[in-house]
């Protein structure tokens, strides 16, 4: 007993010590305690840039560095930083924006002060020049009303930027609303209940494609796959691609004579928790300079006043390609904050061509407990219009939504369910079982069968979401059928968990996707891939 007694003594006396050094030193590993995080550097200037604006990063950091500016900049997709911008401005001292408009948005505009146009790139539709030849669009004036006609006759598709997740897919759409509303001086709410302006606001977007969360992305979207006819993007995007392009797979620039979006790439002073104004005119200083300007140029972005520039670089703006730097753009008014919102909830509703998607949701044993947990309370909250309304991510009534669960077989299918009827489909998601081995190429190919033959009315996608490896089906014979089929069904990938990204960059690869990483906030992922259908 007295043994016994002496080792009870022994291991309390090491529980206690271990909980000491615990408190004292924070454990073995103090990286993750209070005292060595990163800390926010509150002598910095601290600048929200748009994601397009990465790449100076490097030139405008030297500079910064020279003039003893310590610069930190956060990149976040415009429609994200307006968001930020509204919910933690104290942390910034600057926002370099693509388009002032989002400043106007802001639910507090006096946040901001001394906001200056740094370049421009008009907001545009570029055609393969093989398509443009065959459709007579070579040199000839084009108006908003002849492209949506030709998109109309079903002569013409394209892929876009997300109209409510992108700077350059939201001026695309308000240029298209305020040019084919007749151009009036004020774009007005009762406006937008026009029936025969919906109807031809349904009709140009039945001739999307695909769409992109990103502009970044879909250039890449857009080079890999040699069958898209056309794209809406930034001029400077344009001129981008067309640099990896030959021949007449290169893209014609139109610029409607009516009317198009201008990118007028903003530079403000945020008004933060520290007063930084002296280095914010500093910076302008670099961004309005001479080789702030001539790291703008390089990328195509137009960095004269005026519009006209006669003596523009040929071999950034090639009038071979059609950019035209030669006569004055008509620039697109933008409507009230009020009409805007409006307009978006008419997309949302009515506007916005429907989608098919199937989910391929991962019910395999190793998602047993948290997992299943964050993957029943992802779908909820995407599924739930009420809940994802929040973000401007709810499927409309004219959506079809099917689920395939898969473990050891993929033979399930739910749906197809309309947006706005999917109580049903979400209590199925909630309660199957879970258990099993990972079919997940099955579950693909079904979803891809279900898909093939469905209407080109609707923009059809497949979200696949695992957390290990599929051990159960080939990528050999979902390959094989993909191409058999010569299909252009594009198959999103969300990892979680220990999931094997070396098979879903394959999948990826096959059908022109891309993968999402919801290993660490799977919900944000599922949000994030919302904005690519």
């Amino acid at each position: 007993m007295k043994k016994n007694k002496d080792s009870g003594n022994i291991l309390l006396a090491i529980v206690l010590f271990v909980i000491g050094y615990f408190v004292f030193f924070g454990g073995e590993d103090n990286n993750n305690s209070i005292e060595n995080k990163p800390r926010r550097n509150d002598n910095a200037f601290h600048l929200l840039s748009s994601d397009e604006n990465r790449f100076v990063d490097e030139s405008f950091k030297a500079y910064a560095k020279k003039n003893k500016i310590d610069l930190e900049i956060t990149h976040m997709g415009d429609l994200d930083i307006v968001e930020e911008l509204n919910t933690n401005s104290g942390k910034y001292n600057g926002a370099w924006i693509s388009n002032s408009l989002w400043l106007y948005m802001l639910d507090n505009t006096s946040i901001y002060s001394e906001s200056s146009s740094i370049s421009i790139s008009p907001v545009v539709m570029g055609i393969r020049k093989s398509k443009a030849k065959e459709l007579g669009l070579i040199d000839r004036k084009v108006t908003n009303a002849d492209i949506l006609e030709l998109i109309k006759n079903k002569q013409i598709k394209y892929v876009m930027p997300n109209v409510l997740s992108t700077n350059t897919g939201a001026t695309a759409y308000l240029g298209f609303l305020n040019t084919l509303a007749g151009s009036p001086e004020v774009l007005t709410t009762e406006m937008l209940d026009d029936d025969r302006l919906a109807e031809n606001l349904v009709s140009l977007f039945s001739g999307v494609e695909r769409v992109s969360g990103s502009e970044t992305y879909l250039e890449e979207m857009f080079k890999n796959d040699k069958n898209f006819e056309a794209i809406i993007t930034s001029e400077s995007s344009i001129i981008n691609i067309n640099k990896q392009l030959n021949g007449d797979d290169k893209l014609y620039t139109i610029y409607p004579v009516d009317g198009v979006p201008i990118n007028d790439s903003t530079f403000a002073y945020i008004k933060g928790d520290t007063d930084k104004k002296d280095q914010y005119f500093a910076l302008k200083k670099y961004l309005l300079g001479e080789e702030g300007q001539r790291e703008l140029l390089k990328t195509g972005r137009r960095t004269w006043y005026g519009g006209i520039n006669k003596n523009a670089d040929k071999s950034i703006f090639n009038p071979d390609d059609g950019i035209d730097t030669t006569r004055y753009l008509t620039a697109v008014k933008y409507p009230s904050k009020k009409v805007i919102n409006k307009a978006i909830t008419l997309y949302l509703d009515e506007f916005r061509k429907p989608i098919d998607i199937v989910f391929c949701l991962d019910y395999s044993g190793s998602m047993y407990g948290e997992g299943i947990e964050s993957l029943i309370n992802s779908m909820d909250y995407l599924l739930d219009s009420e809940k994802s309304a929040s973000d401007n991510l709810q499927f409309s009534r004219k959506d079809k939504i099917t689920v395939i669960p898969f473990e050891t077989r993929a033979n399930k299918t739910w749906g197809p369910y309309y947006g706005n009827n999917t109580s049903e489909l979400i209590n199925k998601i909630k309660t199957n079982s879970v258990g099993g081995s990972t079919a997940l190429y099955d579950a693909i190919q079904n979803a891809l069968e279900l898909l093939k033959n469905e209407s080109d009315d609707y923009n059809k996608v497949v979200i696949a979401m695992t957390d290990g490896a599929a051990n159960v089906g080939t990528y050999q014979n979902l390959s094989y059928y993909y191409r058999r089929n010569n299909l252009r069904i594009p198959v999103y990938s969300i990892t979680f968990g220990t999931a094997d990204e070396r098979q879903l960059q394959e999948i990826a690869n096959l059908t022109n996707a891309k993968i999402f990483d919801g290993k660490e906030n799977l919900l944000a992922a599922f949000k994030e891939v919302r904005n690519y259908n």
